[in-house]
């Protein structure tokens, strides 16, 4: 599989997307690509500890603590990662725990070792693009 045929069978298959590190200022890169994921479709759960802890809401909804607490609401499709690239490797390991089939490590965030370890637990990965900017090509 190359990463194209990743691209591809990300979004074609994945409609609900855990997206880690999303913040709810809207400036932020997260939040625009996550706005625009929402508008064309997907479900959004974001997951972000800082902003769950003082129990606010991001795109009109809880914000889940952990990645694993918001597997135990409902299937995760897609794990979108905005988090800096040392945080990559334990939410890798969240993605494979809860069985992901799908990571995204989005705008500059590159970590070669957590990619291999999701690819060898059969996750499809994406490394170091806008799901944004591919989706609309993808159109």
């Amino acid at each position: 599989m190359t990463e194209k045929d990743d691209i591809h069978h990300i979004l074609k298959t994945c409609r609900t997307v855990a997206v880690v590190g999303l913040s709810p200022k809207p400036h932020r890169a997260s939040f625009d690509v996550a706005r625009y994921m929402q508008a064309h479709g997907w479900r959004i759960i974001p997951v972000n500890p800082v902003a769950a802890a003082s129990g606010a809401t991001i795109l009109g909804e809880r914000v889940y603590a952990t990645l694993l607490e918001a597997a135990q609401h409902e299937k995760i499709d897609l794990v979108n990662v905005f988090r800096n690239a040392e945080d990559v490797p334990p939410v890798v390991t969240d993605a494979i725990a809860i069985g992901a089939p799908a990571l995204w490590l989005q705008l500059g965030i590159e970590n070669a070792a957590a990619a291999a370890a999701a690819r060898a637990a059969g996750l499809r990965v994406v490394q170091d693009k806008c799901l944004k900017v591919e989706h609309a090509i993808a159109q």
